[in-house]
């Protein structure tokens, strides 16, 4: 195929300012062997991923049937693993401030917590994922995927769809979830973004943690509700890919991690595989109470606040960055309407 611009059978003309390499004649280049490295490099790092995941999904589908938090334990071994084989460092600034849960963690008082990031590529889960004790909360399409479908079903994700029909039983899955406990991961932008920006927050994801105030004579709803006490904390998280071999990354690499748009997912994934030395930084942030902002528009604004400028700090290489905590009423510098008309191909889904 031509280029934009070319005669389909002429070749565009060469720069006569550099030397034109006779490529075709010297296949001992240092370009070519240094391209040969890469895909066989990209080819083992695949074929690791091929052989664990099934493996440990398999052992951790045994453990579902156990109760108690090991099978929370080892889905951050599996993510984890993972990472290494995508030769992915992760640098963590702050702590979460949920625990491993599990039923006996709520009977003791622990507060369960909903961590909102944002999100720019399929790897943000198993980033997230290894260093956080928690299930995600994703799109249906994600259950079908290769690999990443079967870890993320195995682990216990919970898959929503945008049908009205079912909101209320997903939305009653996640409040039962959290209350019994579990802690989530949602990622509100409702779509990926190219990862040089934090799109808005939809307030609808923030429903599940702070709950609908009826009025007086209205009929009870039928749904779960949280033990006195016990209600979500929400904690905000800012990642961001920032080291490609070694190098910080800058705008123009960023489309090495994110993915975006109508990008096709494995070529993105193969030309990811051929790149060392990556790393992702999580920065955490303060919590925020729900019961402490008067709407779910205000909490949302709040959490999107926290994230953006952490995440902005990030980009910029800033190592004195610390979690950040806005005010309680910050308004976004994007509308929600942008955020509503991006491609909806995404990790995330609106719960």
């Amino acid at each position: 195929m031509s280029r934009r611009g070319h005669s389909p059978t002429k070749p565009p003309k060469r720069s006569q300012s550099r030397p034109v390499l006779e490529e075709s004649t010297n296949n001992t280049s240092p370009g070519r062997v240094g391209r040969t490295l890469d895909s066989l490099c990209a080819s083992l790092r695949l074929a690791g991923v091929v052989i664990w995941v099934p493996l440990s999904v398999g052992f951790e589908a045994l453990l579902l049937p156990i109760p108690g938090v090991v099978k929370i334990r080892w889905t951050r071994v599996i993510w984890g693993v993972l990472c290494k084989l995508l030769d992915l460092d992760i640098k963590m600034i702050g702590q979460p401030v949920g625990t491993v849960g599990g039923q006996k963690g709520r009977n003791r008082g622990e507060r369960p917590v909903i961590y909102v990031a944002n999100h720019s590529s399929w790897l943000d889960i198993p980033v997230l994922g290894t260093k956080i004790y928690s299930v995600f909360v994703a799109k249906g399409d994600i259950e079908r995927w290769p690999i990443m479908g079967l870890v993320s079903k195995i682990g216990r994700t919970i898959f929503v769809s945008r049908n009205r029909s079912t909101t209320g039983r997903e939305r009653d899955e996640m409040i039962t979830r959290l209350a019994t406990g579990d802690n989530l991961i949602l990622f509100p932008e409702g779509t990926s973004s190219d990862g040089s920006r934090v799109l808005p927050f939809m307030s609808t994801f923030f429903a599940i943690a702070k709950l609908p105030r009826l009025p007086k004579n209205a009929p009870p709803i039928d749904m779960p509700s949280y033990p006195p006490g016990l209600t979500p904390l929400i904690q905000p998280i800012s990642l961001v890919y920032d080291r490609l071999e070694g190098l910080p990354v800058n705008r123009s690499k960023r489309a090495i991690f994110a993915w975006y748009g109508d990008m096709d997912l494995g070529p993105h994934v193969w030309q990811f595989l051929k790149k060392g030395n990556k790393r992702a930084t999580i920065l955490m942030h303060p919590p925020l109470a729900p019961e402490d902002f008067p709407s779910r528009k205000a909490l949302a604004n709040a959490a999107w606040a926290s994230v953006a400028h952490g995440a902005a700090s990030l980009r910029q290489n800033d190592d004195g960055v610390q979690g950040w905590f806005p005010d309680q009423n910050p308004e976004p510098n994007h509308t929600i309407e942008t955020s509503k008309s991006c491609d909806q191909k995404s990790i995330s889904v609106v719960a």
